[in-house]
């Protein structure tokens, strides 16, 4: 008889009320075992009456506090409830769920703590905008050299990981406004193996990306000042 485990699949959603019904029926479909909590991170749409008539768990906090924070709040629900892996997935639509059944028997199978699944491991299955592509091979390139370790996609957020890496990132000094490269480098200080998995990822499907405007100069200041901070941490 196999083990059981409990799985969590994570969603951090916001302003997603048109597309999160779909992805929580695909989920379902792909991965039917595992549990669906949906993380509403202040939404000013029907975000989580949309996840609540899909027949999920839905955590709605009080306003935007931005993807860092709501799937910090995930990792604590499954902490407390006692999962054995956490994998997620964002709410729109990019992140196709049929590799869900991958991740979770590669992580199960695997010496590695965490995967992530790397849109540039799949030849011609990411076309997004010059800038971000070269923003993705920037970080790509630095979180490679920072932790001795060739990866493609650190800011890929179609991810799986065992419980320690979910204790882990559920202590409040473990706290980070975007879970890229700076997340990765503290993982990796703290010993814990990092592996990346080809997957195709979707065009978006509607709603806005963070990386928009002034958004890109932001989220760059803010990684590099987290990464500061983290080569300056006593391990």
């Amino acid at each position: 008889m196999a083990e059981k485990v409990k799985v969590l699949v994570l969603i951090p959603a916001f302003n997603e009320e048109k597309r999160i019904g779909k992805v929580i029926e695909r989920v379902r479909k792909h991965l039917p075992e595992g549990e669906v909590v949906v993380v509403n991170d202040g939404s000013s749409d029907r975000t989580a009456d949309a996840s609540i008539k899909a027949g999920v768990k839905v955590i709605s906090l009080p306003f935007n506090l931005g993807v860092g924070s709501a799937l910090q709040t995930g990792y604590k629900f499954a902490v407390k409830k006692g999962y054995d892996y956490v994998l997620q997935l964002d709410a729109d639509g990019q992140h196709d769920p049929l590799f869900l059944r991958i991740f979770l028997e590669k992580i199960r199978n695997t010496k590695s703590d965490l995967l992530i699944g790397s849109r540039f491991l799949s030849p011609g299955s990411y076309a997004g905008s010059r800038v971000r592509r070269l923003g993705i091979i920037f970080f790509a390139k630095l979180t490679s050299f920072l932790i001795r370790q060739r990866l493609t996609d650190p800011t890929s957020g179609y991810r799986a990981m065992k419980r320690p890496v979910v204790e882990l990132c559920s202590q409040d000094a473990y706290t980070f406004d975007y879970p890229d490269a700076d997340f990765l480098l503290a993982l990796h200080r703290q010993r814990f193996k990092i592996e990346e998995i080809p997957v195709t990822m979707n065009p978006r499907e509607g709603g806005q990306s963070q990386h928009r405007g002034l958004g890109p100069i932001f989220y760059i200041f803010k990684i590099m000042l987290s990464i500061l901070v983290n080569l300056l941490r006593k391990e």
